[in-house]
């Protein structure tokens, strides 16, 4: 394993603050399973990975405007009451041991029974009559293009809709992304070199590996921590493991081209853009008490 780059060239002492992006072999799902076939991974077990060799190391200066931002998806979802009645239907049969299979005509004789059982409780067959002769209706007539729904039929006849029970539910989990930008000016011939190892380093790191002329393998994982000295940050956010998505350099980060007489440019600015693998779940905060260690978690 390389020695550390860094930017600046600097000794680290134990009072100074950084980014510390260290980087590793990507491991499948499947392989972190082990003996296990199972393609799907345990929530939350995608975190900063202490026993992967490390394939090097970069430390960088706290970039200016830090911030981080936790989210979920949540979708509307509607029922309405007729159709909220032949799902109740449906698992009743399911959960009563039916052979659907076997058996289809007798499972929708049932599944029909119960929605007439609901709709009757609920003020007679002639809504489901109705409805149904809406649904036909508009079927009939969209076929001249008349793009008619039984909601609006059933509206324009009585001014009623049916109530479409509206509930906000949750959807999905979301990954979040980070984008850091670099100002570099080297000071010496040494720090000129630091700064085009990091940029090449990095650069190599994100490309897809090439394994004969088949397939390509998953570039490598990229951990991130902010660093006090030598230990973890103990206010700033945590990371999980990133793939670097996206890598820009302008090499006149002043708006000039200036180099030194060794070709290095001037002012370099780098803007990184990394994505985490997995999402942020509950069991991230298991410790409430941790956090004069963890800071604010992920």
């Amino acid at each position: 394993m390389q020695n550390p780059l860094r930017y600046p060239l600097a000794d680290i002492h134990e009072q100074t603050d950084y980014l510390q992006i260290g980087i590793i072999k990507y491991i499948s799902i499947k392989e972190k399973n082990g003996s296990s076939n199972s393609l799907t991974g345990t929530a939350g077990s995608r975190r900063i990975n202490r026993i992967a060799k490390s394939q090097g190391t970069v430390y960088l200066p706290i970039p200016s405007n830090i911030q981080d931002g936790n989210s979920v998806t949540y979708g509307d979802s509607s029922l309405n009451s007729i159709a909220g009645a032949a799902v109740g239907a449906v698992g009743n049969v399911i959960t009563s041991g039916a052979d659907i299979i076997d058996k289809p005509l007798e499972i929708a004789g049932k599944v029909t029974q119960e929605i007439r059982d609901v709709v009757t409780a609920a003020g007679g067959l002639e809504g489901l009559q109705g409805f149904a002769t809406r649904y036909f209706t508009s079927q009939a007539v969209n076929i001249f293009g008349a793009n008619v729904t039984p909601a609006q039929i059933l509206a324009r006849q009585t001014g009623e809709i049916l109530n479409p029970n509206l509930e906000l539910l949750f959807d999905k989990p979301t990954l979040r992304n980070f984008r850091f930008s670099f100002n570099m000016v080297a000071r010496s011939q040494d720090e000129g070199e630091q700064i085009k190892q990091i940029i090449r380093l990095l650069k190599k790191s994100m490309a897809p590996i090439v394994e004969g002329n088949t397939f390509l393998k998953t570039p490598k994982v990229f951990e991130l921590r902010y660093k006090q000295g030598k230990d973890n940050h103990k206010f700033l956010n945590q990371f999980k493991q990133c793939f670097l998505t996206d890598i820009s350099v302008n090499y006149t980060g002043s708006g000039t081209y200036a180099t030194y007489d060794d070709g290095t440019p001037v002012s370099i600015k780098m803007d990184l853009s990394f994505k985490e693998i997995e999402p942020i779940y509950n069991t991230d905060y298991e410790d409430d008490n941790d956090f004069k260690t963890t800071g604010v978690g992920y």
